[in-house]
């Protein structure tokens, strides 16, 4: 199954002008979520941008003293997870990773398990060849006004569950109708 993870904006954006997500709302009970979420993952499917900034933080994250703990625990979930990297410009190997030049439906569909797809130009490709199963916004408390909107196009979608955190952040799952 394909899934996304996203932090949205109540206004519907992914990310604020020039890739801004400090508005994210985060603790630890929310990281907790995230990271037992993403440690049952197959594979991280991410395109080249997100891949990149990825590896400025989480290869070496759980050395980080300043961190929660919470934050620090993702670091090892990162490294082990297998990672496949989809970029016309760029090789990677290193930290689990391996590259594809373009999107196969039939090669992403025939992935084994549970794969989260993330990036924002990635992702939209994903949901033009049908290949996401699975929606789960975390829908923060904050209007931001303008940034990169996490749906492009119409997607129908039906509900599948909800759950409010401490912090004020809603998750909203969604699958396909």
């Amino acid at each position: 199954m394909i899934i996304t993870m996203a932090s949205v904006s109540l206004d519907g954006f992914f990310e604020g002008p020039g890739h801004d997500i400090s508005w994210h709302h985060m603790d630890d009970e929310l990281h907790d979520h995230i990271n037992t979420e993403l440690a049952t993952m197959s594979a991280f499917l991410d395109g080249r941008r997100t891949h990149e900034l990825m590896l400025q933080v989480w290869p070496h994250g759980d050395e980080n003293t300043d961190w929660p703990q919470k934050q620090r625990d993702f670091a090892p979930i990162w490294r082990d997870v297998r990672k496949i990297v989809y970029s016309r410009t760029r090789e990677f190997t290193e930290w689990n990773s391996e590259t594809r030049r373009e999107v196969d439906p039939d090669e992403v569909r025939a992935l084994p398990g549970d794969n989260m797809v993330g990036g924002a130009d990635l992702l939209q490709t994903f949901f033009e060849l049908d290949l996401v199963d699975e929606v789960r916004l975390y829908v923060n408390p904050v209007a931001i006004g303008s940034g990169t909107p996490f749906f492009r196009k119409p997607n129908a979608l039906a509900l599948k569950g909800t759950r409010a955190f401490g912090v004020g952040v809603v998750l909203l799952t969604y699958g396909r109708r």
